[in-house]
């Protein structure tokens, strides 16, 4: 005789209770975990105001607080640690504010921290089942790792179990499914290696196998959607493009696979041609440097981020 699990009445009534709560705030009330700087737009910078222009609340935690981000000459600032974020959650539980239609992580440079990551999105899952958690699985890109190895297997073991969408770029796909990724088909196969370990979404957000001029984002989830969006290849090296897109992504995530994924490219192509062109009247003024050039202009896209134009090519 097999045993049927019974449901506590008082967790359904939570949940019920806690999706309510969050649902009073607009669109939804999300948990953003990432990265913070002083000036310029990257992390929880990049993410909080398009999320906010579309109608979401943010409650933002920060893995780190910089002056600005690493590509510049200097930075400076603190990493928070795994008890600096239980500090911030206690005070959030004890005031009965963990109510959250979404979890947003990005950027995270240590073990300790992630680990406490996967803790905090399993208790908001407990406490409300439709809380959508979309992970970013920040590793490093170009064939080079910019976090402490180690955080592969936290990664691997405990996060991407419990993804709802999961976003990492080719060299991430590759790190996390153990797939060598040199065509479309290579690519699908990580994606379908990651749905095998749990996320429910998996969308590799820029490969560059068999795409001529173009990059190419590819998607899948557990219901076998399938999504190709082409982009062209911009020739300039920008900062916070991903945290752009997953703020995005999640705030038309509602539309589906497909129409998620083109609106959030869309945008964030307008937003890299808009840096661009800041950049190229810029160019002869050396008071700036070209990383700073080069921060996104995101206050200036306001209309393209509420109506994402049409195509990633528009101009």
């Amino acid at each position: 005789m097999s045993a049927v699990a019974k449901q506590n009445p008082s967790d359904t009534e939570t949940s019920k209770t806690v999706g309510a709560q969050a649902k009073l705030h607009g669109r939804g009330r999300v948990l953003s975990i990432q990265s913070h700087v002083v000036h310029g737009y990257v992390g929880n910078d990049a993410a909080t105001f398009p999320l906010q222009v579309l109608g979401f609340e943010v409650d933002a935690i920060h893995s780190v607080q910089f002056s600005n981000h690493t590509g510049y000459k200097h930075f400076k600032g603190q990493v928070l640690g795994s008890s600096d974020l239980e500090s911030i959650m206690s005070g959030l539980r004890s005031n009965n504010l963990l109510h959250y239609s979404h979890v947003l992580t990005g950027y995270i440079g240590s073990v300790s921290f992630l680990e406490k990551v996967s803790e905090v999105v399993t208790e908001l899952k407990r406490m409300d089942k439709t809380v959508c958690y979309i992970c970013d699985p920040v590793l490093g890109d170009d064939g080079d790792m910019y976090v402490p190895k180690e955080l592969l297997s936290v990664y691997k073991e405990k996060l991407v179990p419990i993804a709802d969408i999961i976003t990492p770029n080719q060299y991430e796909a590759e790190w996390l499914s153990d797939v060598a990724i040199k065509s479309q088909s290579d690519a699908f196969t990580a994606i379908d290696r990651l749905l095998d370990m749990g996320a429910q979404t998996v969308i590799i957000t820029s490969t560059f196998v068999e795409t001529g001029q173009s990059q190419v984002l590819l998607g899948k989830n557990k219901n076998g959607e399938i999504t190709r969006v082409e982009m062209p290849k911009i020739k300039a090296h920008f900062t916070g493009t991903g945290d752009l897109f997953n703020a995005l992504l999640l705030a038309w995530s509602h539309e589906g696979l497909q129409s998620s994924c083109e609106k959030a490219v869309c945008t964030m192509q307008a937003v890299l041609r808009r840096t661009l062109q800041h950049y190229e009247l810029l160019s002869g003024t050396d008071c700036v440097s070209a990383v700073e050039k080069l921060e996104l202009r995101l206050i200036q896209s306001k209309k393209d981020i509420e109506s994402p134009p049409s195509s990633p090519y528009s101009t």
